[in-house]
């Protein structure tokens, strides 16, 4: 049959229509996911009783599982014995599904930075009469910013390709429209490699503005 490819470029229209779904879906999974895994990851670094324990039995589950077992555990399972569950929507479900996924390995790369800041600054600033609090928010967090940042950068470019998972609960998004469009007209290949290149050029966009922030993080340690 040969490749179609006006047919692959009339597709384009379409599918970007349903980009800021998958966008969405990425933007509110990462920001619940950072959020939890600072939580996991202080209850880590200050080894808080019981809480540390479930905080490591946490990651263990949600790296060692994959997460599309996952997404169905938490949109066709939980509601079977959670019947309050019952009428969460396949959107919802995606994004607790990637936060939760995600924030633990958020969880680990934020403590490895953490603990990376010297510990020196720590006791100086304590030493001056900050709290333990202050010390975290004004002088750790800052540097550990600086560290974390681009690994958790490549976890929000993996959450966005992990969205693509998101269609097989229902989600319309670029994925499930693909598939659509394809089953439709037999034409697979030039759908999907559309939707491939739309995913490639969202990654590019989002590296260069990775590589635009950590330049400006670095400016203050450039001498």
């Amino acid at each position: 049959m040969g490749f179609d490819f006006n047919y692959m470029l009339s597709l384009m229209p379409i599918l970007l229509k349903y980009l800021p779904t998958t966008l969405s879906m990425a933007a509110l999974g990462a920001v619940f996911a950072l959020i939890l895994g600072l939580i996991l990851a202080l209850i880590r670094i200050y080894q808080l009783p019981v809480l540390n324990a479930l905080t490591q039995l946490y990651i263990s589950f949600f790296r060692g599982t994959p997460l599309l077992v996952q997404l169905f555990l938490l949109y066709y399972g939980l509601p079977q014995v959670m019947p309050s569950l019952v009428g969460l929507d396949a959107f919802s479900a995606a994004v607790i599904g990637l936060s939760l996924h995600f924030a633990a390995y958020m969880a680990e790369s934020i403590r490895a930075a953490i603990i990376g800041v010297d510990r020196s600054q720590r006791e100086a600033s304590l030493a001056i009469g900050m709290t333990e609090s202050q010390t975290m928010r004004r002088i750790i967090l800052p540097q550990a910013t600086r560290i974390a940042l681009p690994s958790l950068m490549n976890y929000f470019i993996d959450m966005i390709k992990s969205t693509s998972l998101a269609f097989t609960l229902g989600v319309p998004e670029i994925m499930a429209k693909a598939q659509m469009e394809a089953s439709s007209s037999f034409k697979f290949f030039e759908a999907f490699l559309a939707v491939a290149i739309i995913y490639w050029a969202v990654v590019i966009v989002l590296t260069r503005l990775q590589q635009l922030a950590e330049t400006r993080l670095d400016r203050a340690y450039v001498r």
